[in-house]
């Protein structure tokens, strides 16, 4: 996925789709929500927890995407450009954690 189109896709959405972006307080609000759909899926297919029968039909992929276009608002919003971001932090954890886990026993 190239980011930068991507929040260009939003954008473009919201703009025809939509009548404007939600704030940010309450893109934030929503963004807490769909991480919970995330977690509530995850803690019940792949954790402990039992799934519940409402949540066997629950599309992990479709939770995601939700977290990743509220996301997208958010950085449209606030005008970053999450596409360099995104690239100059994968420079840093690539030079600050090239050897840093392969000596982590609890990985092996």
């Amino acid at each position: 996925m190239d980011i930068r189109n991507a929040q260009l896709d939003v954008d473009n959405w919201i703009k025809t789709h939509g009548v404007r972006y939600f704030n940010e307080l309450t893109n934030m609000a929503q963004l807490t929500e769909e991480v919970g759909e995330v977690a509530r899926i995850i803690a019940r297919r792949y954790g402990e927890q039992s799934e519940k029968e409402s949540d066997r039909n629950k599309d992990l992929g479709e939770e995601l995407a939700d977290v990743v276009f509220v996301v997208l608002c958010l950085a449209n919003q606030t005008g970053v450009d999450l596409q360099a971001a995104f690239d100059r932090k994968m420079d840093v954890k690539t030079k600050r954690d090239h050897d840093r886990h392969h000596g982590n026993e609890k990985l092996r």
